[in-house]
């Protein structure tokens, strides 16, 4: 029995559903475009597309499984979804923050939040995210959570020199 991903997240774009998808498939490593579906003549009074242009593409980016529809212009990306990617190591975020943010909103960089080309949000954090901010009351917590917020791409060298109170150094 193949077990499926009862939850998928589905990404409106304007028309550009496979293009973002390609480009996503080409961030991360186990990635790929699994289908592509196709308007048809059927339905055009409502949804509008031209019979024969892209409507799907399921794609999996490590192993999760997305949809991209081609909706129109209707709806936007908003701040109020974005992505986690957890990163083990600084040059995994460096990967990601590189990738994702090339062409994005520069003026969307903070605290490891960015948003691409498409107006996604992402956030690239360390694995380590958690274990730095899990005692807000503790002078270290504190201490990261200070360093954090002069940060656009997380550092997790300074992060860690923060919480253990060394500083810049």
């Amino acid at each position: 029995m193949i077990k499926t991903q009862r939850i998928i997240p589905c990404l409106w774009f304007a028309d550009n559903a496979e293009e973002a998808a390609r480009h996503y498939t080409g961030i991360f490593k186990n990635s790929r475009i699994t289908a592509i579906t196709h308007y048809g003549t059927a339905g055009f009074e409502s949804h509008h597309r031209p019979p024969g242009s892209v409507m799907t593409v399921a794609f999996e980016l490590d192993g999760q499984s997305f949809t991209a529809l081609n909706g129109g212009p209707l709806f936007q990306f908003t701040e109020a979804i974005s992505f986690q990617v957890n990163c083990e190591t600084q040059e995994e975020i460096d990967h990601y923050w590189d990738k994702l943010s090339a062409d994005g909103d520069p003026d969307a960089q903070m605290c490891g939040w960015l948003k691409d080309r498409y107006g996604l949000s992402w956030q690239v954090i360390p694995n380590s995210m958690d274990e730095l901010f899990k005692d807000e009351e503790s002078a270290a917590s504190q201490r990261a959570m200070e360093a954090m917020l002069t940060m656009k791409k997380l550092d997790i060298a300074a992060l860690q020199r923060a919480y253990d109170g060394k500083g810049k150094s």
